[in-house]
């Protein structure tokens, strides 16, 4: 597939009630194993995952050449469709947003997130009207690179607001009356309001997961379409890792997964 059949592919996935699910990664090889995982449809990076393995803090801590290259070296390690947690777009306007979402699709990849926070997501959000502008900047590049790109469009209001409910859905609906594919709920910890989220916008949910989030059975009969990980996975990847050093310097028994081969 080209990069236009794998963004066809990856916003056809974003199905109510069948949530596509993303184990998120961070350079080649975590692509490569995720991508031969049983089931796995699509891959979708993680901006704090790749930004710590660049040893600089979340938050467009990375470059925005950072950002494509890794962008580049996962899209070309698998077959399968990449979205990009391509943060605020790395420019200050409209403008600079399409021109990076240009190099992003040269890169590769085939869906992107945007988020509309201006510092952490608890933090101050950019002005509604600059980010719709800045999802239809997204969405004009695609079109002008003719890759029907998968925009989930991050919705960050509930995390510093959670009473500004309305604000929100405001915010969630004119993104994708802007371009955007679909919506990226943060602030949702529970069963009720992942329901009325997925009531309340009018296009496919996306919802963020850990370990004592709403199951993901769940998540699927109450019409989420995507859900992620964000850096869970490489928590749970550094984890492991260090679990397995404690035991080899303390003279303990070999971990199984030393025989991984790959």
């Amino acid at each position: 597939m080209n990069t236009a059949d794998k963004a066809t592919l990856l916003t056809s996935l974003h199905i109510p009630g069948e949530p596509l699910i993303v184990t998120n990664v961070w350079d080649a090889v975590t692509a490569r194993i995720v991508a031969e995982a049983r089931g796995v449809k699509a891959l979708a990076t993680a901006s704090h995952a790749v930004s710590f393995a660049h040893g600089v803090p979340d938050g467009e801590g990375l470059t925005v050449e950072q950002a494509l290259e890794t962008a580049r070296l996962v899209a070309g390690a698998v077959e399968i469709p990449v979205s990009v947690d391509f943060e605020k777009g790395y420019a200050a306007d409209a403008a600079g947003v399409q021109q990076n979402v240009v190099r992003l699709i040269e890169a590769g990849a085939a869906g992107l997130n945007i988020e509309d926070s201006l510092e952490s997501a608890s933090g101050p959000l950019r002005d509604a009207d600059e980010s719709v502008a800045r999802v239809a900047a997204a969405r004009k590049a695609a079109d002008e690179a003719g890759v029907p790109l998968a925009i989930n469009a991050r919705v960050d209001a509930l995390v510093g607001a959670p009473r500004d409910w309305a604000g929100a859905m405001e915010r969630a609906n004119r993104y994708l009356d802007a371009g955007a594919t679909s919506i990226f709920v943060l602030g949702l910890p529970t069963e009720g309001l992942v329901e009325r989220a997925v009531k309340d916008v009018n296009g496919p949910v996306a919802v963020i997961s850990g370990a004592t989030s709403v199951p993901l059975r769940k998540l699927a009969d109450l019409g989420v379409a995507r859900v992620s990980f964000g850096p869970g996975t490489l928590g749970l990847t550094l984890a492991h890792l260090q679990r397995a050093a404690t035991t080899l310097t303390a003279l303990g028994e070999y971990p199984e997964e030393l025989g991984f081969a790959y």
